[in-house]
This record gives C-alpha cells, sequence and structure tokens, in this order.
C-alpha cells in the first residue's frame, strides 16, 4: 500500500470520527449548527457594563461556541478591555479568515465585548475592575502586538483564537482566565515543549498541541489526546471533558477590585 494511500485512509477515518461525533453532539443538544452564520444573532447578552455607566477600567475575557458543526467541538475567545473613562470596548481576538486578505489574523477593534458569537452565547471566563484592571491593560496590549502566529492559522491543533488568548493569559497571568477544555489550540506552543499553562499558572508540557500534560491551580490536572482534554480540577471542583467542556457547580469568573 502506497505512502499516499495510507494519508488518504487515515484522514478519512478522522474525518468520519469527527462528523460522527458532531452528530452525537447534535442529538444530545451540545451543539447547533444556527442557521446560517450571515444572519444569526451578534447580540450583547448583558455580561458587560456599559462604558457610559462604569467610569473605572474593566478588563474581561470570553468564549463561545465556533460557527456551525465546528462548535460541537471547540469554542472562539478572547480578550476585552475598557481603559478608565473610556467611551468602548476594545476587542482583542484571532480570526482566521483574515488571512484571504489581510496580512495577519490578529483584529484589534472596538466592538461589544459580550455579543453572540454567530449566534453562540458567550461564556464569561475573566472580569476584572478597577485599578488592577487599568495596570493590565498595557501588558495585553503588548502581548497581542507580539503575538508570535500572526500570520499561522490552523483549526486543529492550532495556532488559531485560543492559541492567542492563551498567549495573553500567559503574559498577564494576573487574569487567571480558564480556557475551557474545549478551547481547541490553547496548549499549542509551536516549538517549545515546556511552558506555563494556559492561564499563566502552573506548567503545561505539550507537544504541538497534539498532546500535553497541563498541571495548574487555576485549570487543575487536564491532560490533552489528539487535542481532546480530560481533566479533573479540585480547587475549583469540576471535571474537564472534551466536547462537553466544564462540568461541575456554576461559578462566577474571578472579580477583582
Amino acid at each position: 500500500m502506497s505512502l499516499r494511500l495510507t494519508r488518504l485512509r487515515s484522514l478519512r477515518w478522522r474525518a468520519l470520527v469527527a462528523l460522527g461525533l458532531g452528530a452525537l453532539m447534535l442529538a444530545a443538544g451540545c451543539a447547533s449548527l444556527r442557521g446560517d452564520w450571515r444572519t444569526a444573532s451578534r447580540a450583547p447578552v448583558g455580561l458587560a457594563p456599559k462604558p457610559a455607566e462604569v467610569r473605572e477600567a474593566v478588563v474581561q475575557a470570553y468564549a463561545a461556541r465556533t460557527v456551525g458543526w465546528k462548535g460541537a467541538f471547540g469554542v472562539h475567545s478572547w480578550v476585552a478591555v475598557k481603559a478608565e473613562n473610556a467611551q468602548d470596548w476594545t476587542v482583542y481576538e484571532v480570526i482566521g479568515w483574515r488571512l484571504r486578505w489581510a496580512e495577519s489574523v490578529v483584529v484589534v477593534r472596538s466592538r461589544e465585548p459580550d455579543a453572540r458569537w454567530f449566534g453562540a452565547e458567550p461564556e464569561l471566563l475573566a472580569d476584572l475592575r478597577g485599578a488592577p484592571a487599568a495596570a493590565l491593560i498595557p501588558r495585553i496590549e503588548a502581548a497581542a502586538r507580539s503575538y508570535p502566529w500572526a500570520r499561522e492559522y490552523t483549526v486543529w491543533p492550532g495556532p488559531n483564537s485560543n492559541t492567542f488568548v492563551a498567549w495573553i493569559a500567559r503574559a498577564v497571568p494576573e487574569l487567571g482566565v480558564d480556557l475551557p477544555p474545549t478551547a481547541i489550540g490553547k496548549d499549542y506552543l509551536g516549538e517549545r515543549i515546556v511552558a506555563t499553562a494556559p492561564s499563566g499558572r502552573g506548567f503545561q508540557v505539550s507537544l504541538g498541541g497534539l498532546l500535553a500534560l497541563t498541571a495548574s491551580p487555576v485549570e487543575g490536572l487536564e491532560i490533552n489526546l489528539l487535542s481532546l482534554g480530560f481533566g479533573l480540577n479540585p480547587f475549583d471542583p469540576a471535571l474537564r471533558l472534551p466536547l462537553l467542556g466544564r462540568l461541575g457547580p456554576e461559578r462566577g469568573a474571578r472579580v477583582a477590585e
């Protein structure tokens, strides 16, 4: 059997597994195709304060299921900041399709930070306010500008939007961002093998984002097998599972005043 035929069959097998798992998630109600992405809601859900009503600095991080069937497996994440007395939010995120016409996947723009991601309701991962938030905003800006994979994008295993947020979180560990196990790409380190965990706390050993071991007071203990995360967090009691994400008591995002 030729090497080319072997690779083709391997790709077909992985595609069939992905489609099968996606179908199961859809049947279980854990994901939705959400119709036409061009008409999907981008309305805010009320998790972010209005700049006109809050003078203090605010930093937030979010994640929401991705568009279409891929939402059965993963999320898109982003970081939003509002400086003291600012009249608008600034959102930092990576959007892969920008490479069709731009040289960078990094997007820095003004938009509602808690807007639905093409119909998917976002989850608030971090919320810092006041002086602690103000001190972090320049560092977040610097980390976003220094993102090393600005001209690359790969849905699986990265670099992608979750790789970008993990890059910022590692540079600014005070955020305490706990990216869910469905944040495929958070464990991508490029050629590096050892780093801090995606939250910037603890440590991680990762092989190309495909195999990884994470131990951290934020994420707990997590094992990544082909970008599928399995873990247990004894510090914030919860199971961490692929497809399903975090399973445990409802939690609030960490707020610092």
